[in-house]
């Protein structure tokens, strides 16, 4: 029968499996890595809030996508505080650990990312489910997102637990891996298998949906009359969605095939070398995000502008923008506040309408 290690300390865990744990983040380097990522950490903090208080704040927001945008800020605002307790429980300090504290380490950063995943690709279906049935609005009523919200959460916590719950080494010590000494590697097999396969659907889908909107778009604009910039909407919004789900792929993908490795005990892959690098990597994603999301929305930023100048002044905009990934008015005469979500239906019934006044003039 095999023996457990419940009450051992991480040092007994770091030396069976050879797990190099830089005692060297000593002194300046210590400092060094404290400041950037606290500087990082505060931004992702900072930025993200904004991103929800705009989502909140402002009512053109008020629509699925943009809850679950904001929630996509929420997965990184938590993120943060995931970086924040490893940063304090990393480096020498790792060998002192006890098991449950350093499993708690490891699944608020499993959470996070669990988070951000089930978030984006929930996305991806509502996006493809509204664009591909041509439908003006989602057919996801609050209580609908509210529930997809919760259900990501419960997800993320699930598989961040998943070790704890018993998916681990401590009862079979040959078989901890060298990036994780408290994890199966059966687990990260699995761990980064499943990601990377989710990764997969969902650039295809997405794929889908940006050839989808490009042949409606061309199709538009050789029957309508309507301006260049109206017509690149719907590119513009898949653009802007593509480019969130880039910027986590290309952050998120190395440190999985690293895992990857490590599960298939690769010891001759130099995965040591490159884990913390890699980590930054993944940190980046979280302070890319808030960025992208200002500099491909015009009204996210003037929201965010506004509340960061205290500014309680709201300017209403009643033109057709063509930053505006998803939620933009038709004409400026549309007095009804109600808005388009679709970009290719979006430039069908400005189309329609450009058209109708020609007819009747």
């Amino acid at each position: 029968m095999n023996e457990c290690y419940y009450d051992k300390r991480m040092d007994f865990f770091y030396n069976k499996t050879n797990t190099d744990t830089v005692d060297e983040w000593t002194g300046t380097n210590l400092i060094i890595v404290l400041c950037f990522g606290t500087f990082f950490c505060l931004f992702i903090f900072i930025s993200n809030s904004l991103v929800i208080a705009a989502v909140v704040k402002n009512k053109r927001f008020h629509f699925p996508f943009y809850y679950l945008l904001a929630n996509l800020a929420a997965a990184d605002f938590f993120a943060g505080i995931a970086y924040v307790f490893l940063m304090f429980n990393t480096g020498p300090v790792s060998k002192t650990l006890t098991v449950n504290r350093w499993f708690l380490r490891q699944g608020l950063l499993d959470t996070s990312l669990t988070a951000s995943l089930v978030n984006l690709l929930v996305i991806a279906v509502e996006r493809h489910m509204s664009i591909m049935r041509m439908k003006i609005h989602s057919n996801l009523t609050k209580k609908r997102v509210t529930f997809l919200i919760i259900s990501i959460w419960a997800i993320a916590i699930f598989m961040g637990a998943v070790p704890t719950l018993g998916w681990n080494c401590l009862c079979d010590i040959t078989a901890c891996s060298s990036l994780a000494p408290l994890y199966s590697r059966s687990y990260l097999v699995f761990w980064s298998v499943l990601n990377l396969v989710v990764f997969f659907i969902m650039v295809v889908v997405y794929i889908r949906i940006y050839m989808y909107v490009q042949r409606k778009t061309n199709v538009l604009s050789s029957h309508t009359s309507g301006s260049i910039s109206r017509r690149r909407t719907p590119m513009k919004l898949m653009k802007t969605v593509m480019t969130l789900l880039g910027a986590f792929v290309v952050c998120w993908t190395p440190g999985l095939v690293v895992l990857l490795l490590d599960g298939l005990n690769c010891t001759y892959c130099g995965i040591q070398d490159v884990k913390r690098w890699f980590l930054l990597l993944a940190l980046l994603n979280s302070v890319m995000n808030p960025i992208i999301y200002s500099y491909k929305d015009d009204e996210m930023w003037s929201t965010m502008k506004r509340m960061i100048c205290c500014s309680s002044e709201d300017k209403s905009q009643d033109r057709c923008s063509s930053r505006i990934p998803s939620t933009v008015l038709c004409r400026s005469t549309d007095t009804s506040g109600h808005y388009i979500e679709d970009g290719i239906i979006q430039g069908t019934i400005c189309g329609k309408a450009d058209l109708g006044d020609k007819g009747n003039s």
